[in-house]
C-alpha cells in the first residue's frame, strides 16, 4: 500500500495528514472542493455527493482516510448537514468497495455521544466514557456520525475490508494552546466536551496508524488526550460539575483524561504524546 486519498485534504487535518503520510513516504491523492498552495501532492476538486466524481477521484488509491464533512451543527441546516455528511462517507465507502480498496479510516467524533451539542444537557452515565458508553445525539451533527460509523460497520461485514471510524474530541494545534489558556483555567467553558482535546499531531498519527495491518479489522475508536483541557484534577472536576454521575468505574489520577483510549491503545498500538501542558506553564 502506497497510495493514499485523504478526502478533506485541504482542512485543518486533513492538510497535516497529508503532510504526515508524504513525510512517511507515502504518494497522496488530495480530494477537496477547493485546492489547497500548503499541500504538495496530486490535488483533485471533487464533490463527494456525486458519486461518479468519488469513483474516479479515488481510482488508483489502495487506501482512504475520509475527513470531509461539516464539522458541527452549525452554519447550515440541519437537513443539509446531515445529508451530506451521511451521503458522502456511503459514497466513499461504495466507491472503495467498487474500486477493491481494502483500508478506508472514516473521520468520526465524540460528538455521537451527544453531550456537547444537545439543546437539553445530560451526563454521562458513567465514567470513564469508552466506546460502550451509548450514543444519545439530540442533533443532526451527532446523528450524522452514528449512521456513518453503522454504515462502515455494514461494509465491513459485506466486503471485508478495514475500517476504522476514529472518534476525534476537539482538534487543537500547537499554536492554539495560548489562545485557549483562559478557557483551561475556566472549567465551566468546556463542561459539555468533558474537557476533551486532541493534538492534532496525535491525530495524524491516529489516522496513519489506522492504516496498519491490524488484527481486529473494524473498530469505533475514541481519540482524545491522555488528559483533560483544564488545570484541575479530574476528582475534582467530577466532583464539581458532574456530581450525579455516581457510576465511577474507577479513580482518576490527576488530570487524567474521563474519555477512554484503552481500545485505540490496544488496536492500533497508538497513545496520544502531546498535551497543552507542554507549552502553556500550570
Amino acid at each position: 500500500m502506497r497510495t493514499v486519498a485523504v478526502t478533506g485534504a485541504s482542512g485543518k487535518l486533513g492538510t497535516e495528514v497529508v503532510k504526515g503520510l508524504l513525510d512517511q513516504g507515502y504518494q497522496v491523492i488530495a480530494l477537496d472542493e477547493r485546492r489547497s498552495d500548503q499541500l504538495r501532492c496530486k490535488q483533485i476538486r471533487v464533490n463527494l455527493n456525486d458519486f461518479g466524481q468519488v469513483v474516479a477521484g479515488l481510482a488508483g488509491a489502495d487506501a482512504v482516510i475520509h475527513l470531509a464533512a461539516i464539522p458541527a451543527p452549525i452554519d447550515y441546516t440541519n437537513s443539509y448537514i446531515f445529508s451530506n455528511n451521511v451521503l458522502s462517507t456511503y459514497h466513499v465507502l461504495e466507491a472503495a468497495s467498487v474500486l477493491g480498496i481494502g483500508k478506508v479510516v472514516t473521520g468520526s467524533s465524540e460528538s455521537s455521544y451527544g453531550f456537547c451539542w444537545a439543546p437539553s444537557p445530560f451526563d454521562p452515565h458513567y465514567v470513564p466514557v469508552d466506546e460502550e458508553h451509548p450514543q444519545l445525539p439530540q442533533e443532526c451533527y451527532g446523528l450524522s456520525k452514528v449512521v456513518n460509523e453503522l454504515t462502515a460497520s455494514m461494509f465491513h461485514r459485506r466486503t471485508g475490508m478495514q475500517v476504522m471510524s476514529l472518534r476525534f474530541s476537539l482538534i487543537l494545534a500547537p499554536q492554539q494552546y495560548a489562545a485557549f489558556e483562559k478557557d483551561i483555567r475556566n472549567p465551566e467553558r468546556h463542561k459539555r466536551i468533558l474537557w476533551s482535546y486532541i493534538d492534532i499531531r496525535d491525530a495524524v498519527r491516529a489516522c496513519i496508524a489506522s492504516l496498519g495491518d491490524l488484527e481486529v479489522r473494524s473498530a469505533d475508536l475514541n481519540i482524545t488526550s491522555r488528559d483533560t483541557l483544564s488545570d484541575l484534577d479530574t476528582e475534582e472536576l467530577l466532583d464539581r460539575y458532574y456530581p450525579e454521575v455516581k457510576d465511577r468505574r474507577r479513580r482518576f489520577t490527576g488530570r487524567e483524561a474521563i474519555v477512554s483510549t484503552e481500545r485505540a491503545q490496544r488496536v492500533l498500538s497508538w497513545r496520544a504524546e502531546h498535551s497543552w501542558s507542554d507549552t502553556i506553564q500550570r
